[in-house]
């Protein structure tokens, strides 16, 4: 697979030759205690991911302080909050993340986050993030795009809610700011979001319209869709995570708890590593089976020059006369020697 699209984070070479890359989503699943943060980074290395993922806003960088109706939230699992009420509650302040990446770096695991403006660029800057992603909401704001693709390190954007002509102005914005390594991830941005809403079919087409590193943002209750994906060609999945689904959190009803983490970094290997190539050739674990495939033996006693009759031959299991194939060849011929009945088949005794 030469000349595939590729990006590097962190040592680890993310592309559709080398095994799917799960980041696990903090986001506001912290509940707003720190500890709490503390512990999901844990989990999430226990689960086998490559990543975890904050989020950097507050409510003032995010939205105005308004009660103005389009501010309101109707329906769904925030009905009632305005969005300032909402990402206030939500966010991570901005004295933990300094903790939290030293935290994930001692044991080991990826830490990056979404920045959504330029002051939360310069925090993760200074916190030497290494590299960004860019929210679905987000990937509609060109000068966030440019500014994240002048730090020079790798961006991933989300493309939730973006059709095709703005999934490329995002992408020509990263660009011209003079990102190298970029990804994108398919992605549905409803909270949760039903299996039948994510076309998987879009990932291949995403990977030859962009020509770029493809994944998964996956919103959806279990982990079917984004293991679906990795056939599909995602390089990159993403889901939300959580110590426990009933935390009360704004995102806990729609995250993995930790077992569940695991099982998606455990399988989404798998299904890469099903995946292969293209080979009719026989598999490794095939070849102490061939002997019971079927072949040709002979049933009855026959003395040399004998004439072989059709019911003096017959294709059973196990496998070391002739093929099956060469069954009306065999009929009609004679023996050269004595063969004693339940004796395969072999080209050598055939006049």
């Amino acid at each position: 697979m030469s000349n595939i699209p590729a990006i590097s984070i962190a040592g680890r070479r993310i592309a559709a030759d080398a095994p799917p890359y799960v980041i696990a989503e903090l986001s506001a699943n912290h509940n707003g205690k720190l500890d709490i943060a503390m512990k999901i980074i844990e989990e999430a290395k226990k689960a086998g991911a490559d990543a975890v993922k904050l989020q950097t806003y507050t409510a003032d960088t995010i939205t105005l302080n308004s009660d103005a109706e389009e501010f309101q939230i109707h329906g769904g699992l925030w009905d009632g909050k305005t969005l300032y009420q909402l990402y206030q509650e939500a966010h991570m302040p901005w004295e933990w993340h300094k903790p939290l990446f030293e935290h994930a770096r001692k044991l080991g695991i990826t830490i990056f986050s979404s920045p959504f403006d330029n002051t939360a660029v310069d925090l993760l800057e200074d916190l030497n993030a290494p590299t960004y992603k860019i929210a679905s909401f987000e990937a509609v704001d060109l000068p966030l795009i440019k500014y994240v693709a002048g730090t020079g390190k790798p961006m991933i954007i989300s493309t939730g809610m973006a059709d095709a002509e703005e999934i490329q102005e995002a992408i020509d914005a990263a660009r011209e700011g003079g990102c190298k390594e970029l990804a994108i991830l398919h992605c549905v941005s409803g909270y949760p979001a039903p299996a039948e809403d994510y076309n998987l079919r879009t990932i291949p087409d995403m990977i030859e319209r962009f020509g770029l590193v493809t994944g998964l943002s996956d919103h959806t209750l279990d982990n079917t869709t984004a293991i679906a994906s990795v056939v599909m060609g995602a390089s990159i999945i993403e889901k939300h995570f959580t110590l426990d689904r009933s935390g009360g959190g704004p995102d806990d009803s729609f995250s993995l708890e930790p077992a569940e983490l695991a099982a998606l970094c455990r399988d989404s290997k798998t299904a890469w590593a099903a995946l292969g190539q293209v080979d009719y050739g026989r598999k490794s674990s095939e070849h102490g089976n061939v002997k019971f495939r079927r072949s040709l033996y002979f049933v009855k006693d026959l003395k040399a020059g004998d004439v072989i009759t059709a019911d003096a031959v017959r294709s059973v299991r196990p496998g070391f006369g002739v093929a099956p194939k060469y069954l009306e060849a065999v009929v009609g011929k004679r023996v050269s020697i004595d063969i004693p009945r339940n004796t395969p088949v072999s080209q050598s005794f055939l006049l």
